[in-house]
């Protein structure tokens, strides 16, 4: 058994003995779940439930945890005691998605793991910069051209192509372009993809296996498509390969990289392999880092004062905001600032669910093998039982400019919005550096004048595998 508690209690609980929202015999909770608000739905029943409880979804029983503690340590115990779950990998296989690390488990993750992290590390992601300092460059036309015309600008639709834009040169060595192109060819299909996942992931049948509807269909096409585009982005990568032999030696791009590790003798890794890590790169990519900088964005705006300090950040540090340089971008402590306290107040993954590959311990529970542990990520991290001023927006606090360094500390501990342990995200030093360059053509070009939802209220937190803002746009005009 692995204990994933400090010590083992003298007690244990099973799941039946843990308290549950009340449902109907048989379906449980089925009826009561709003899959695009499931998030919320479950914060509130650890509101009521406490931190340890279970729901039911047609047959399945689902244990809730909501403690940081337990939570970092069950994200330690992977790949080995906890893993992604069966359904993903089923679901995902029927959908035709091919293995990447993101779905992986054990063995094959290990060897997927060290190719990416190769990667991903800081000095490729800095020899990558050229790469997006021209996507931010697009970025910044774009912008220009609907400040000009007093445009509102679709915040996640702008940061979306952005996003893909990026990790296509960046990690690909591929130019996308979908900022100089109204076609968007890959994102409209990249966009069906995680909400086609999800909502299957939720549903407790599966009617797609008995009945094709216009949206199984219209995924089948996305599908294709990206193939299609996967596909050429390998042939691009290997046909540079070996035009410049030299390349293998000193990899120009993530893919390339990846390539020449899969071309090793008895590496284990397959094209196919190769490329379900180029779809999960282009998927992950994309979501959760444009995402991430529209919240900030809608942040910002409702402060400021904070949108004050990280507009004089900006534009003080960078000489010229149409050459943003590597160390000036990189050196944007205060946008950084911005990022991970919006990423504590509105992360992308709120919840996190993972299989239990063995039977193990969670706190007090007894969770058998097999079990599905959600996991609230958020729900620790704006308590005021362990965040001074939890629900308020502080970047601040990331720097220790609040105290003597605790809660700096407490946040840092807290918030975990790239995961934790071995299975945490391999990209987040490339997605932070993302981050930093949209705001910087953001905050360094342009004056903001409104950010806004169509009928002026929050924005709406949309599940959709990942947590989405809805309906932002935003107003500029040039800066003076």
């Amino acid at each position: 058994m692995s204990a994933v508690a400090p010590s083992r209690p003298a007690v244990l609980r099973e799941l039946e003995d843990l308290p549950s929202p009340k449902g109907l015999p048989l379906i449980g909770n089925t009826l009561q779940i709003d899959a695009p608000h499931f998030h919320q739905q479950i914060e509130r029943w650890c509101a009521e439930l406490g931190p340890y409880f279970t729901v039911q979804i047609a047959r399945r029983r689902m244990l809730v945890v909501s403690d940081h503690e337990v939570i970092a340590k069950a994200l330690r115990d992977r790949p080995d005691g906890f893993s992604r779950s069966d359904r993903l990998r089923v679901i995902g296989t029927e959908i035709g998605l091919k293995p990447g690390v993101f779905g992986s488990n054990g063995e094959d993750w290990r060897k997927q793991r060290r190719m990416v992290m190769a990667g991903f590390d800081p000095a490729h992601v800095k020899g990558y910069y050229p790469s997006l300092a021209r996507v931010g460059s697009r970025l910044a036309g774009r912008w220009d051209k609907a400040a000009a015309a007093g445009s509102a600008i679709d915040l996640q639709a702008d940061l979306m192509r952005f996003t893909v834009d990026t990790i296509a040169g960046l990690a690909f060595g591929s130019e996308v372009n979908t900022l100089e192109s109204d076609a968007d060819v890959i994102q409209k299909h990249l966009d069906k993809i995680f909400p086609a996942l999800f909502k299957r992931m939720m549903s407790p049948l599966p009617v797609w296996r008995w009945v094709k509807r216009d949206s199984d269909r219209q995924l089948e096409q996305a599908m294709r498509e990206v193939d299609v585009a996967v596909a050429q982005f390998v042939a691009q990568a290997r046909a540079r390969l070996q035009a410049e032999p030299a390349r293998r030696e000193h990899p120009h791009n993530l893919l390339e990289a990846m390539i020449v590790a899969a071309d090793a003798p008895d590496s284990g890794i397959t094209d196919e392999v190769v490329a379900g890590n180029v779809l999960t790169m282009l998927l992950a990519g994309e979501d959760t880092t444009a995402n991430t900088i529209a919240w900030m964005i809608h942040l910002l705006w409702k402060h400021p004062q904070t949108l004050a300090r990280a507009t004089q950040e900006v534009r003080s540090a960078i000489a010229d905001p149409a050459a943003p340089t590597f160390a000036e971008i990189d050196g944007l402590d205060y946008i950084e600032a911005c990022a991970h306290e919006t990423m504590r107040l509105k992360p992308v993954a709120p919840q996190l669910p993972l299989q239990a590959t063995r039977e193990t311990v969670l706190g007090d529970v007894r969770v058998p093998a097999g079990t599905m542990v959600i996991n609230m990520l958020r729900h620790d991290s704006v308590s005021e039982r362990f965040v001074p001023n939890a629900a308020a927006f502080e970047p601040e606090r990331w720097l220790g400019e609040r105290g003597p360094g605790e809660q700096a500390n407490s946040a840092k501990r807290l918030s975990m919005p790239f995961g934790a342990g071995p299975r945490m995200c391999p990209g987040r030093y490339l997605a932070l550096l993302e981050m930093k360059m949209a705001m910087a053509v953001l905050l360094g070009r342009f004056d903001i004048t409104a950010v806004d939802t169509p009928d002026g209220r929050e924005p709406e937190e949309r599940l959709s595998f990942t947590m989405t803002p809805v309906g932002l746009s935003m107003k500029l005009r040039q800066a003076a």
